[in-house]
């Protein structure tokens, strides 16, 4: 495939050999999410956001697997160094010994990076915060129940703050954190002594005009011109007359940019307010970068565009691993208090992860996020969205919101049918995710088929 000059070209979708693919896997999966009846073929032609189905559908791919995928498909970077990889049987080994390949070369510069690199370069990413040790394991959800352990060893407390709209996994203690949609923890018993406040996205220069309940004004929340407005932490923290003793919190958790709860980007005297009670009662604070680090919002996380330090940092998606970063001293010194049969152990995935860093790096793709990002929000603007209520983002971390979850829906088909793949997030919003070195030419692309789509779907409903 020629991505200089490929376009999406759909003839029926799903067609019939991915109808029949689609029938087959259910037959013995247990109930999950599928976006789409898509079924990729992953031997066929792909090059950066393009990709082809089992029927030769060639589709534009503005979801990254929900970031997964921060290079999109066939990246030549990756595919050569992968290509020339002995690879080990099995790929994936047990344990927390060292495994390099043969004739490998030093430490500091291997033909083949795996753990020890990958760890490497995340602490050097993080230095700038002070965290300079990595625990490696296989998924997002397992890199912040690592956050959070380390947080209730190290602090000894057995309280935490999470915020309204929050996803962090799906794991009993993840999912205790969870505030975005009551599927995800309905029936499950929660890890006690969780709380929550509002995520605010909306405070500006008057804080007494924030609507989402965070800050507090003395004539009531959300509105009037008391300059004493303060936030609901802050009162619950209060040593004298709050209820949530500051010593007994082990941590706050807060993705930098909301995922799943809508790609809510958080205002900045939110961020300043949780950066100022961490400090002021000596609480750790996690960010949960998994879906918004490693470059997505045109920083490496995106937590470096505000004021928060934070403690502890939770990553993975991008990086195929999952991390869980922090300094030595939050660390339990205890071997075994921290451990996994599969820690470390999977060298082509680290390796990936190694690679995509790189890359990352070498060709300035932070840069190229920004100014992709600017891009397809002037588009967004231009395009007059019919049903959509706001656009919004931070680099290629993207999302249109419109007026009901029905119109939303409504437009993922559309835009499937018209050969691009978007995915929903919050209960009306659609997140855009291209590829880091997605280009001018494959944006303009994807926001044309978008527009198309969304007044399509417009169209339709007035008939």
């Amino acid at each position: 495939m020629d991505r200089e000059t490929a376009t999406p070209a759909v003839d029926g979708i799903p067609g019939e050999r991915a109808s029949q693919w689609v029938e087959a896997h259910h037959e013995h999966a247990a109930p999950s999410t599928y976006v789409y009846e898509f079924v990729w073929d992953h031997t066929a032609p792909a090059s950066g956001p393009f990709c082809t189905d089992v029927d030769g559908n060639t589709l534009l791919d503005f979801t990254a697997h929900v970031g997964a995928a921060p290079l999109g498909y066939d990246n030549p970077a990756i595919r050569d160094r992968l290509d020339a990889l002995d690879l080990p049987e099995p790929g994936k080994i047990a344990g927390q010994d060292f495994y390099v390949a043969g004739g490998n070369g030093p430490p500091d510069d291997p033909a083949f990076p795996g753990p020890t690199q990958l760890q490497d370069r995340l602490a050097d990413r993080a230095d700038q915060y002070g965290l300079d040790t990595v625990f490696l394991s296989n998924s997002g959800a397992e890199a912040v129940e690592n956050a959070i352990k380390i947080c209730y060893d190290e602090t000894g407390g057995h309280r935490a703050i999470t915020f309204e709209g929050a996803f962090h996994g799906r794991t009993l203690g993840a999912l205790s954190l969870n505030r975005s949609k009551h599927v995800q923890r309905r029936g499950f018993p929660d890890v006690g002594g969780v709380v929550d406040a509002p995520y605010c996205d909306d405070a500006g220069d008057d804080l007494t005009n924030c609507d989402c309940g965070f800050f507090v004004g003395g004539d009531g929340h959300g509105s009037g011109t008391d300059a004493t407005a303060e936030s609901v932490l802050r009162r619950k923290l209060d040593p004298d007359s709050g209820h949530l003793p500051p010593e007994e919190v082990a941590y706050i958790i807060v993705e930098p940019i909301q995922g799943e709860g809508g790609y809510r980007i958080p205002s900045d005297p939110f961020l300043e307010e949780l950066a100022d009670l961490a400090d002021l009662h000596d609480i750790p604070i996690v960010v949960d970068e998994i879906q918004s680090g490693i470059g997505r919002t045109g920083e490496f996380w995106a937590v470096d565009h505000g004021p928060i330090d934070p403690d502890v940092i939770a990553a993975a998606k991008g990086l195929r691993v999952g991390a869980t970063i922090a300094d030595s001293d939050t660390f339990p010194e205890t071997e075994g208090r921290l451990s996994s049969t599969w820690g470390a152990g999977d060298v082509i995935a680290a390796l990936q992860g190694v690679l995509t860093l790189d890359v990352i790096e070498d060709r300035n793709l932070l840069a190229n996020a920004t100014r992709r990002g600017e891009q397809c929000l002037e588009l967004l603007d231009d395009a007059d969205l019919p049903g959509a209520v706001d656009a919004r983002g931070r680099g290629l971390m993207m999302a249109v919101e419109f007026e009901g979850p029905e119109r939303r829906n409504a437009v993922v088909r559309e835009c499937f049918e018209h050969g691009l793949l978007v995915l929903g997030c919050g209960h009306r919003t659609i997140r855009l995710l291209p590829p880091l070195d997605v280009r001018e030419r494959e944006i303009a692309m994807g926001i044309e088929l978008f527009g198309d789509a969304v007044r399509s779907v417009a169209g339709a409903r007035e008939v």
